[in-house]
């Protein structure tokens, strides 16, 4: 047996579950199926969610199911204007028999985190965020906590136009694998959400698989074939949001402040590896990279005055990057 053959059989066999979990996930969630597949992309991926929509399209809904679905602690935080940042990770709190001051954990401490309405709190509550993000550590006092795998951050934002909402700092935009825009249902799909959630009984998504069993799976996405030409493809794409004249895209100079940064690639090899397991394939093409790109590309190109004066999207300079670049 090849290695690429050794490949394929082990995702066909250790990806039988992805179909029933979508399954159960979608007894209670109507639609979004790009949606539902790429958070579960992050979660395979160790990679942090953005969710940005109105309110009342089941963001909150969403990431409670699928963890419904995965026996992991999980835990929600509604971001709101006077939280602090102790409010999150936790203080130190004086204990008066002992005279010393002692840890007190903050909901941080938690498999799944669903930061709600992340982008109503502060600038220095989100922040607050970075360290656990990026170095999976937590830090009270002069003490540090390394947290719990599996461990995500899953955020939900209303649209930066709404009312009392903070930008997010680029830093920690950056930090988030995907970034996935939540659409308003079909009218099909409004009204089978308005049958279920109106009933007697309410749907609830059963257990498909536990947090080891997740953990492993991740080792599988990891060996799924990247050819040195998709290696090349992903390079050649991120290079072009930073360098667009030297793309042939012209047209895009003076539209972008800044490209996408290293992490665009990483995330992107990632990512395209957990679209093709939740094909059941062993191998990454170009349709894989095509299909998640936006998701990993949106919120990390930044557009300058002029493309806002123009009312062009970053999500419409991505389709422009992605028009160009030959495909291989």
């Amino acid at each position: 047996m090849s290695e690429m053959e050794r490949i394929q059989a082990m995702v066909e066999k250790e990806s039988q579950f992805v179909d029933k979990l979508l399954g159960e996930v979608g007894k209670v969630i109507v639609g979004q199926r790009r949606m539902l597949e790429r958070v579960l992309i992050g979660l395979l991926c160790k990679g942090h969610i953005l969710l940005e929509g109105v309110p009342g399209l089941a963001k909150t809904l969403t990431i409670k199911t699928f963890c419904d679905c995965i026996r992991v602690k999980f835990q929600r935080i509604q971001f709101t204007p006077d939280l602090l940042p102790a409010d999150i990770i936790g203080t130190l709190i004086y204990d008066q028999k002992t005279g010393n001051f002692i840890p007190k954990k903050g909901p941080i401490f938690h498999n799944l985190i669903l930061a709600d309405e992340i982008n109503r709190a502060p600038a220095k509550v989100q922040s607050a965020l970075l360290e656990a993000m990026q170095e999976r550590q937590v830090t009270i006092g002069d003490q540090t906590y390394k947290l719990e795998e599996p461990f995500l951050v899953l955020a939900t934002q209303n649209p930066i136009e709404h009312e009392g909402t903070y930008p997010l700092p680029e830093a920690q935009v950056d930090r988030f694998m995907l970034k996935i825009l939540v659409p308003y249902p079909k009218k099909d799909e409004e009204r089978e959400i308005m049958e279920r959630m109106t009933g007697v009984e309410i749907p609830k998504a059963d257990a498909v698989i536990s947090s080891e069993e997740l953990m492993k799976t991740r080792e599988v996405v990891n060996q799924i074939y990247l050819d040195p030409k998709i290696k090349d493809y992903i390079i050649n794409l991120v290079f072009a949001s930073r360098n667009p004249a030297e793309a042939g895209l012209k047209d895009l100079e003076g539209l972008i402040s800044w490209g996408a940064s290293p992490r665009a690639s990483i995330y992107l090899n990632l990512a395209s590896r957990a679209h093709a397991f939740l094909r059941h394939r062993g191998y990454v093409t170009p349709e894989d990279i095509k299909s998640i790109g936006p998701e990993v590309l949106r919120h990390r190109i930044l557009l300058s005055y002029e493309a806002e004066a123009e009312e062009i999207s970053s999500d419409e300079v991505v389709k422009r990057i992605f028009d160009k670049i030959e495909v291989p």
